[in-house]
Parts: C-alpha cells; sequence; structure tokens
C-alpha cells in the first residue's frame, strides 16, 4: 500500500470507510450542563476544564454542538494533515466543525487507530486526500479521509499494540516530563536572579516612566502571504512574545523584499513590544533587535528608540520583573486576544540606577541567563530526542514493522506528557459551521 508500506501477511488493510461510521448527533443542552471537549495537534482530545489555558477561540455555548462519546475519533477537517485527530475518554460535546466518528464493530480497537492516525505518515495521507488553495484553507473532507487505506490486523493484535505502545509511551512520557520539569525550575531560578539585580535599589536609582526612558512609534504592515524563506528579515509581533528572547540575533520570520516597503524599519539595537497577545502576562513582552542585517517590523508591535538615560541591554531586563509584568497586566485589554496601547507602555514605570551600574548589571544578568539557557538548551535537545524516537517506535508499531505479540506488558502507571499547547503549534481552531466550505 502506497503510505504504510508491506503489512505482515498475517494482516489485512482496508479504507476507513469500512472501519468507522461518521456519526452527527447534536446537543441543545447549555455549555453549563455539558463538558467541552478540545482538540490540540499536541496532545490530542481534552476536556476544556483540564487545559490551564485555551488557545483559538473560546466557545460561549454549546448549543448545535456535536456530541462525543468514549472512544470517538474527532477529526479536525482542517488541520488533520497537521495531526489535529484523537480520540475523546470522555462523553461530551465538540465543535460542530469537527467530524466524529464510531467504530462500526467489535473488529475494531479504536485505540490503535488513535495511535496509527496521529503519525506523521497518515497525516501525509490526509494531506494529499485533501484539497485546497493553500495550507490555511486547505481541507481533509469525511468523503476523503475515510477513502484512506489503512492496515487491519487482528482485533487480537490491535489490543495487544495499543497495551505495548499505552506502555512505553508511558515510560518515555515521564522521561520528558521530568526533563520538562528541569527546565520550569531553571527557568524559576533564571527569574529570581534577575529580580534580584534590576531591584536591589541604592544610591543613584530613581522610579521613572518608560516614556522618559525613550521614544515609541508603531510598527505597521505585515501579512503572512508575504513571508519568504529567503526574503529579508522581519520580527513579527508573535516572535516577541512566543520565543520570550530577550534579543533575537537572527530573524525567525522573513519577508518578500517587494513587500518590505509596507512595514517599518526597525534598527539594531532597538527595542520591540507586543501590542498584542493570548494572556495578560505575555502581552508587552519586549526584546532587542541584534540582527545584523536590514530588519523590518509588522502591525501590532511597538518600536523603541532608548535615550541616552537608558541602555536597552538594561531594560530589557527590568521589564521582565514581576512589578512591571502586572503593571502591564492591569492596563490590558480583551480576554481571548489581549491588547496594550503604546500610551500605556508609556506609563510603566522601573527603576533605573546610573549607567555605569546598568551595564554592570546587564553584564552580570547576561552571563548568568546564558549559563542557564545552555543547560535548557541540552534539556531542550534531549526532549527532541525522545520525541522523535517516541514517533518513530509508534510509527513502527502500528505498521508491523516491529512485532509485539509476545511481549508481555507488565503493571505501570499511564504518564501523559505534560504539554504547553502554545509552544508556536496551531492547536485548536474552533469554526463556525457556517463559515465551513
Amino acid at each position: 500500500m502506497p503510505w504504510f508500506g508491506e503489512l505482515p501477511e498475517r494482516w489485512d488493510s482496508s479504507r476507513i470507510k469500512n472501519l468507522f461510521m461518521l456519526r452527527d448527533e447534536r446537543n441543545f443542552k447549555p455549555l453549563s450542563e455539558v463538558r467541552l471537549m478540545s482538540l490540540y495537534t499536541a496532545i490530542g482530545v481534552k476536556p476544556h476544564d483540564e487545559i490551564e489555558r485555551v488557545a483559538g477561540n473560546v466557545a460561549v455555548t454549546a448549543n448545535n454542538y456535536k456530541k462525543v462519546f468514549v472512544n470517538d475519533i474527532i477529526v479536525n477537517i482542517i488541520l488533520c494533515w497537521m495531526g489535529a485527530i484523537g480520540i475523546s475518554k470522555h462523553d461530551g460535546v465538540t465543535s460542530p466543525a469537527y467530524d466524529v466518528y464510531r467504530a462500526v464493530s467489535d473488529e475494531v480497537n479504536a485505540d490503535y487507530y488513535n495511535y496509527l492516525f496521529r503519525t506523521p505518515y497518515f497525516s501525509g495521507e490526509c494531506y494529499k486526500a485533501g484539497r485546497g488553495i493553500m495550507a490555511m484553507r486547505w481541507r481533509t473532507y469525511s468523503d476523503q479521509f475515510t477513502a484512506i487505506p489503512v492496515p487491519l490486523p487482528p482485533r487480537a493484535e490491535q489490543d495487544q499494540i495499543a497495551r505495548y505502545l499505552d506502555w512505553k509511551v508511558s515510560g518515555i512520557n515521564r522521561l520528558i516530563n521530568a526533563k520538562k520539569k528541569q527546565i520550569v525550575l531553571l527557568g524559576e531560578q533564571k527569574q529570581a536572579v534577575i529580580n534580584e539585580a534590576v531591584t536591589r535599589g541604592g544610591d543613584g536609582w530613581e522610579d521613572i516612566s518608560l516614556g522618559n526612558l525613550g521614544s515609541f512609534r508603531k510598527g505597521f504592515g505585515g501579512s503572512r502571504a508575504d513571508d519568504s524563506a529567503d526574503g529579508v528579515a522581519c520580527i513579527r509581533y508573535g516572535d516577541i512574545y512566543r520565543t520570550g528572547a530577550l534579543s533575537l540575533t537572527q530573524p525567525i520570520t522573513r519577508i518578500n523584499i517587494l513587500a518590505s516597503p509596507s512595514y517599518a524599519r526597525v534598527y539594531r539595537s532597538e527595542m520591540l513590544f507586543a501590542l498584542s497577545g493570548e494572556t495578560k502576562e505575555e502581552i508587552g513582552q519586549s526584546l532587542i533587535n541584534n540582527i545584523d542585517e536590514d530588519t523590518w517590523s509588522s502591525g501590532d508591535a511597538a518600536i523603541f528608540a532608548a535615550n541616552s538615560r537608558i541602555l536597552p541591554q538594561f531594560l530589557v531586563f527590568a521589564l521582565r520583573c514581576p512589578d512591571v509584568v502586572k503593571q502591564r497586566a492591569s492596563v490590558a485589554k480583551g480576554d481571548i486576544i489581549v491588547h496594550i496601547s503604546t500610551s500605556a507602555l508609556r506609563r510603566l514605570r522601573i527603576f533605573a540606577p546610573p549607567i555605569s551600574e546598568q551595564q554592570e548589571i546587564a553584564t552580570y544578568l547576561s552571563n548568568q541567563c546564558e549559563r542557564i539557557d545552555k543547560v535548557i538548551e541540552v534539556l531542550t535537545l534531549e526532549i527532541n530526542l525522545f520525541a522523535e524516537y517516541r514517533t518513530r517506535l509508534i510509527s513502527d508499531v502500528v505498521t508491523g514493522k516491529l512485532d509485539v505479540r509476545d511481549v508481555v506488558v507488565p503493571e505501570y502507571k499511564a504518564v501523559e506528557e505534560t504539554a504547553d499547547v502554545f509552544e508556536g503549534d496551531t492547536e485548536e481552531v474552533e469554526v463556525d459551521e457556517n463559515n465551513v466550505e
């Protein structure tokens, strides 16, 4: 078969339409009486109330939402080619724009197919089966999705594969979670070092507003259609708050040089502030432009040129202390998408020492943060290697390349990976059914 290769002789294959049926049962209870199920590419299907921070649009009603039952498979027709497919382990409701599938017989183990559907190889098949004019408009409708051929092992082997992968994946998740916890602790240590250095006070320190330390101008322009891998450097507002970086030496985004005149020019050593974000804690985050080439900025970013009273290298640390974060959050507007104005940024107050002391503090903090960041970088690499191993293991087992029939699965504690659904992940997209083509 085209995507999963040669199967064991004891296995069969079938199209999804012979294994799963599309269900469309609607809910008419109020949101307070049902459990909203959210679908994410990184973590699959989770109850909305178990997600600490929710991306995408927040439902205000559950009327006409689709009912979901335990072991149903939920498919996001827009993002299934990116892995937005998952199994529900709870009864609830989900977006009317999602497809909901139920196994047609006892010969189908939905847990086995949940692992299969979330492999990169199957995601590629969803893309090939779909259609659209660009990635953001790509859709894989039910007739296309259900026409995809998939392996069909004997039911007993499906059960064993699901048991084996639950065990092995839990072990890998435990290792990944331990390293993620180390990263969190290192991040807290880094923040504590910054807080102590920028708030210690002393002779010559002054309480001063940001508006007295430089001038703001607004970024402008910006469409993702302008992105170009071989274009000129650009800093979008999302690059500021999603990375959490103190400075950028290499661009995350590049745009077509022909589009650059419609963007705001930003110069080296100038600072950029995110004027939009997803939470009040993130809004107003800043970084220094240290990109050694001509650079532009998109809209929803503010560009700050410091005067002689402040060093950007110190200011970027001072703006991370808890008091300033609270100030930003207190003046932010909005809930789903949060905004802050340049006038509000001008009113932010910091403690600033004399220039010579600013330089000493900035140098000290740069060295301390670099040391911590190197450890975090190693841990992140190890996490990525574990994740790659997990992906390869799942792919090999669900396609029969690794025979696990005789493996005795011991007693174990199920462990899910602690996932941040905002790590550059498109994640949940709640779509109004009236806008689905």
